[in-house]
């Protein structure tokens, strides 16, 4: 992992290492679920597709752009920023820091939203204190993740969830359950759910999450892999990409007892565009573009990448937070992403 590397992508490493090593991976939110039952996710109309193909931005790191400007140059609609973790207990913050109300974050969405845009919220990440741990209890977990939903009229929300939150099957239940609470609860929600992989697909705590979601009858809209950082000299990651997500249908398939064409409709992939974490990882703007065709051909219910911080090229070479590490145009992965509409 490079140290300027944002956070969230950690989370396949980790896996990486766990495969490596092991072969497998082995106070209470004031406002509650039941205060915003009432109250269902703005732009309904809108939430069938709220979430498909937005990109990550991520405003703690890496010289991050304007958003309405960034939208306006790549012909993008939709944007997922990161990060939501814990503040103070079950209470959630921009990377647990950063108010709701009143921030730049704040700004940012309401801009989108005035120029028409929409917002994913991503909820976890690698590092820093996450929600699902810190809340001691489904309904305050719910309560948790309803003050996001309800303090920016949202119509969808990504979950990110990695390292120890994913570790726990205590935990993976309570996300799961505090999710099913939501969808109960807000009519029209958008609901994907993210989380690292194998090169052949989710391991051990990625398809426990999709087992929990099943018994529990928990529609999620898109269950999604983070196909890179495998850590294992992977160095064609178009064919690691698709055998990953092939990999994940078939768990979707299993547990929720669907047809392959069903299934893929609901899963998806976030890739990382240019260098991954790993050396000898590239993701290009032309594999990325295989990727997204990939995704045209199943369907698939949510397509994304790490990080709009870094779609342009590095000046003098390298790569990091600001710029990607290869040759390429500047947004040129956003604009590739920009034409998928499932």
């Amino acid at each position: 992992m490079h140290p300027h590397l944002a956070p969230r992508r950690r989370l396949a490493l980790g896996f990486a290492v766990a495969l490596t090593a092991a072969g497998v991976m082995t106070a209470t939110a004031q406002a509650t679920p039941q205060e915003s039952k009432q109250q269902p996710a703005r732009g309904a109309d809108k939430a069938a597709v709220s979430g498909l193909n937005g990109p990550y931005l991520y405003l703690g790191w890496g010289n991050p752009p304007n958003a309405t400007e960034f939208l306006k140059a790549t012909g993008n609609t939709q944007l997922t920023m990161a990060f939501i973790l814990a503040k103070g207990g079950c209470e959630p913050a921009w990377d647990g820091q950063r108010p709701l109300a009143g921030g730049r974050d704040a700004q940012t969405i309401r801009a989108v939203q005035a120029a028409g845009g929409s917002i994913t919220p991503s909820i976890g990440g690698w590092s820093g204190n996450k929600l699902g741990e810190a809340c001691k209890s489904a309904a305050d977990l719910a309560g948790a993740y309803q003050k996001v939903i309800d303090a920016y009229k949202l119509d969808s929300i990504d979950i990110d969830i990695e390292s120890t939150e994913v570790e726990s099957e205590p935990v993976r239940k309570r996300v799961i359950d505090a999710l099913k609470i939501l969808k109960d609860r807000n009519r029209g929600l958008k609901v994907y759910v993210t989380f690292g992989t194998a090169p052949s697909g989710p391991i051990a705590p990625g398809k426990d999450l999709v087992r929990k979601g099943a018994k529990a009858g928990l529609d999620v809209d898109g269950w999604t892999v983070m196909p890179f950082d495998f850590g294992d000299g992977t160095t064609d990651m178009v064919a690691a990409t698709k055998s990953a997500v092939d990999g994940l249908k078939n768990v979707v398939k299993t547990e929720y007892g669907l047809s392959d064409d069903a299934a893929y409709r609901k899963v998806g992939f976030s890739s990382m565009n240019g260098k991954t974490d790993v050396q000898g990882e590239v993701v290009t703007p032309a594999g990325f573009k295989e990727m997204v065709n990939y995704a045209k051909q199943h369907h698939l219910a949510r397509v994304s990448f790490w990080a709009v911080n870094r779609d342009r090229p590095c000046a003098g070479g390298g790569d990091g937070g600001s710029c990607s590490g290869i040759d390429q145009k500047q947004w040129e992965f956003s604009k590739i992403l920009a034409g998928y509409q499932g």
